[in-house]
């Protein structure tokens, strides 16, 4: 019922303000009749008509000029009382509807100013000018506490609008925090799978380099051994089909036919990472410092990847044929190393130089890797020749991360 109400004076303003103004103006002329029992009334319906006219067409502003309208009706007020007229709520109708407006429309301040000014208006001129001789109490204490009930409720309007205003804008603002921290997540989420398609890539190609490479090198000194290279190149290429497919398969749809994801790889899987290496030449020896700790999936992830990356750029930049990998548990972190000693113990194919500390998508993916997990990483050339690569890793990442998973 108030809703319904609320609405259509919202919808129908002028019509509620003619309505209203019209309602008090014959409050107004039934209250100039009313009066002390066996006391004297006013003889001035002329005067009464005129000033019930201007208090109530002047309500017809109170939205658009509120202090206007208070000085206006407060002026009827004190004028009718000054008549000799008993000032009731029927006779204060319009300077009430006038400071509720107010009230409703300008700050508390501004409210309490134009209250106390018309009280002291109005029950000075009741006072000073009373040819009935009302009691006292109906000059000074009725219409004080008549005009003090609108400002009391015009205020309290006032603060639940601007409580649900609050409310309203803390809705919308966590609404679009939603989102964006959707569309954040999105985003993350799609530079996951690009980092993971990169570092599959990269590493199956950069094997399957070498091994065409050392088959084409054995090719006319050992025949005999290019078939069992390019049967691991087979396995090779293979494998690099099957884990793209599973990372593309990431940004299928859940309701999407397909094969189950996989375990995310991880440092169990470091014997057949190393074994890939070896079949492209690269002779890689891995040892492990301290009692095992069980490790966070996204911690594993990402030590298993920053030593596939790290061998890769050893396969494609080092003129060397041999790399170390140590593993080091520590109570609360593991440390990765991945050295070579860039001593060229074969010859290479397509040998390039070293990469230089800090530049290549390679080493900057790595740091990115160490970063996501609450880690640091460290890459540059060694005092006695060669590259090194070492991590330091939680062996809890230091905030939530979202698991990654590859098929």
């Amino acid at each position: 019922m108030n809703d319904s109400w609320q609405r259509y004076a919202d919808e129908h303003i002028r019509t509620v303000d003619t309505m209203s103004a019209v309602l008090l103006f014959a409050m107004f002329l039934f209250g100039s009749e009313l009066g002390i029992p066996d006391g004297p009334r006013p003889d001035a319906v002329g005067p009464t008509i005129a000033l019930a006219a201007v208090s109530c067409a002047a309500l017809f502003w109170q939205r658009s000029r509120p202090r206007t309208v208070v000085t206006v009706t407060a002026s009827a007020a004190a004028w009718a009382g000054a008549l000799g007229h008993l000032l009731t709520p029927l006779m204060l109708g319009p300077l009430m509807l006038a400071l509720y407006r107010l009230a409703v429309h300008t700050g508390r301040g501004t409210a309490r100013r134009y209250f106390f000014a018309s009280v002291v208006l109005v029950v000075t001129t009741a006072t000073a000018v009373d040819p009935a001789h009302h009691p006292w109490p109906f000059r000074t204490v009725g219409p004080a506490a008549w005009l003090l009930l609108p400002v009391v409720a015009g205020n309290a309007v006032r603060l639940r609008d601007a409580y649900l205003e609050a409310v309203q804008a803390r809705a919308e603002y966590a609404e679009r925090s939603r989102e964006e921290e959707a569309r954040h997540r999105v985003a993350e989420e799609r530079m996951r799978i690009a980092r993971e398609l990169h570092d599959v890539v990269a590493h199956h190609l950069a094997l399957a380099h070498a091994q065409v490479g050392t088959a084409a090198h054995l090719a006319r000194t050992h025949p005999d051994h290019v078939q069992r290279i390019l049967t691991e190149l087979a396995g090779t290429t293979s494998s690099a089909l099957c884990e793209m497919k599973g990372t593309v398969g990431l940004l299928r749809q859940s309701d999407d036919p397909g094969t189950p994801l996989a375990p995310s790889p991880g440092l169990a899987q470091l014997a057949e990472l190393t074994g890939a290496f070896a079949a492209a030449g690269l002779t890689v020896t891995v040892t492990t410092e301290g009692e095992k700790r069980p490790l966070s999936p996204g911690v594993d992830l990402t030590a298993y990847r920053i030593v596939q990356e790290a061998l890769t750029n050893v396969s494609k930049h080092a003129t060397t044929r041999s790399a170390h990998v140590r593993l080091r548990y520590a109570y609360d972190r593991l440390t990765v190393t991945v050295t070579d000693d860039g001593a060229s113990t074969a010859p290479a194919v397509n040998p390039t130089p070293a990469p230089t500390p800090g530049h290549g998508f390679g080493l900057i993916g790595m740091r990115e890797r160490a970063r996501s997990v609450g880690g640091a990483l460290r890459a540059g050339h060694r005092v006695e020749g060669g590259f090194e690569v070492t991590t330091d890793l939680p062996l809890y990442p230091s905030a939530p991360q979202p698991q990654e998973r590859t098929p």
